[in-house]
C-alpha cells in the first residue's frame, strides 16, 4: 500500500507531469512523421519504438494514479479524460480495426491537462457554455426566420441559393462569415432585386458584428471567473496552511512549556 502511494504521488508529481508533456509533444511530432512514405520507409521500425514506449508511460503514468486514488480518480473530470485518451490508444488497431490507428494522435489531447494554462482555458470554455448556447440558440431562430423570408422572396430567381429553407441558410452561413458575400451573393442578387440590401446589410451588421461578438464576450467573462476561482482556490489554500502554521506554533509552545515544567519539577 506503501507502494502505490509513494508511485502515485510520483506519477503527479510536477517533474513527472513536465516529461509527460514532452513526450506528448514528441508522441505528436512522431506520429506526424509517420505520415510521411519517406520517412516510414527509414525510420517506420524506430518511429513504432517509440510510439509503444511512450504509451506505455502513459499507461503506467495513468495506472499509478488511478491504484492509488481508486474511486477518488474518477470524481476528477481530467482523470476521467485522460484514462478515456489512453484507453483508446489501447484499442488494437490491426484487421478491421486499423482506420483506429489514426485515432492515436489524440494523445496530444491530454496537454490540455496536464498544462496548467490550457486546464484554465478549457475550463472557461466549459463556464461559458450555457451562455454559448443561449447565443447560439438566438443565432439559430434568426437564421430561421431570415431563411424562411429569403425563400420566399429570392428562391425563385436564385435557387441555387435560395431554392430551400436548408440551402437558405447555409447562404446566410456564408454571408455570416463574409467569405464572397458580396461579389459572390449579394451584387448578383441586387441585379435582379435592387433593394435587396435592406435585408442583407442588416443581417450582417446583426450576425457578424453584434451576436458572434457575444460569443467573445461570453468567453472573456468566463475567463474571468475562472480566474477569480483559482484565486480564491489559492488562498483558501494559503489560509489553511497559515492556519496549520499557527496550530503548531501553538503546539510547540505548549511543548515547550511542559518541558519547562518538568525541567523545573526535576531540578
Amino acid at each position: 500500500m506503501k507502494l502505490i502511494e509513494t508511485l502515485g504521488r510520483f506519477a503527479e508529481s510536477a517533474r513527472v507531469q513536465k516529461v509527460i508533456s514532452a513526450l506528448i509533444v514528441l508522441n505528436a511530432l512522431t506520429l506526424g512523421m509517420q505520415t510521411v512514405p519517406e520517412l516510414v520507409q527509414i525510420y517506420g521500425p524506430l518511429l513504432e519504438a517509440f510510439d509503444h514506449a511512450v504509451l506505455a508511460v502513459f499507461v503506467a503514468e495513468v495506472s499509478a494514479k488511478l491504484f492509488w486514488r481508486r474511486g477518488e480518480f474518477f470524481k476528477s473530470g481530467w482523470n476521467i479524460f485522460d484514462f478515456v485518451i489512453v484507453s483508446i490508444a489501447l484499442v488494437p488497431a490491426s484487421g478491421q480495426l486499423s482506420v483506429l490507428r489514426a485515432l492515436r494522435i489524440l494523445r496530444v489531447l491530454r496537454l490540455m491537462s496536464v498544462v496548467p494554462q490550457m486546464r484554465r482555458v478549457v475550463g472557461a470554455l466549459f463556464t461559458a457554455i450555457p451562455g454559448i448556447m443561449s447565443v447560439g440558440a438566438i443565432i439559430m431562430l434568426l437564421f430561421y426566420v431570415s431563411a424562411v423570408l429569403t425563400t420566399n422572396y429570392f428562391g425563385e430567381a436564385f435557387p441555387q441559393w435560395f431554392g430551400s429553407i436548408g440551402e437558405s441558410m447555409y447562404t446566410l452561413f456564408q454571408i455570416m462569415t463574409l467569405e464572397s458575400w458580396s461579389m459572390g451573393i449579394v451584387r448578383p442578387v441586387m441585379e435582379t432585386y435592387p433593394y435587396a440590401w435592406l435585408f442583407f446589410v442588416p443581417f450582417i451588421l446583426v450576425t457578424s458584428f453584434a451576436i458572434l461578438n457575444l460569443f467573445i464576450g461570453i468567453i472573456v467573462d468566463a475567463m474571468h471567473v475562472q480566474s477569480a476561482i483559482e484565486e480564491e482556490a489559492i488562498h483558501s489554500e494559503a489560509d489553511r496552511i497559515e492556519g496549520d502554521i499557527d496550530v503548531l506554533h501553538a503546539e510547540l509552545k505548549e511543548i515547550k512549556a511542559v518541558l519547562k515544567a518538568l525541567e523545573q519539577r526535576a531540578s
